[in-house]
């Protein structure tokens, strides 16, 4: 069960219950706020603000998507069916709710997208070479 879960689910949660001010309360403006400031050694500072932070935890997610994709493990077919459903949680979100029409949650939209696109992409190839023709 836990194996056809799409991990993509992460950072809609995360960015959701920001937006609900149940994060840095506060809404959308806690997106802004840096939770890591570092000073370099060329003497800049750099900051990374909670939005960044989601975008982040998003990519490392899409990472280990491609990495489940590429098992052929029984739950692989209800993770796609799954991870096309986040995207499209996503993509009503985005269009239908006015705290989800930012630059942050676009980019984690697409990379919902790129994890259903990858993920089949990724699970096509690898069942084509499963596939041995006896002769």
């Amino acid at each position: 069960m836990f194996n056809a879960m799409p991990l993509m689910i992460i950072p809609f949660i995360l960015y959701n219950l920001t937006i609900l001010g149940l994060m840095g309360g506060g809404g959308l403006p806690a997106l802004e706020n840096d939770i890591i400031v570092l000073s370099m050694i060329s003497g800049a500072m750099w900051s990374m603000s909670l939005g960044d932070l989601f975008i982040v935890v998003a990519l490392v997610v899409l990472f280990f998507e491609i990495l489940r994709a590429t098992q052929n493990a029984g739950g692989s077919l209800a993770n796609h069916m799954l991870s096309m459903l986040v995207f499209i949680a996503f993509l009503i979100e985005f269009l239908l709710i006015q705290d989800a029409a930012t630059q942050i949650f676009f980019i984690l939209m697409t990379i919902a997208l790129i994890d259903v696109i990858g993920g089949f992409a990724v699970s096509i190839r690898t069942a084509g070479r499963d596939v041995s023709i006896g002769l």
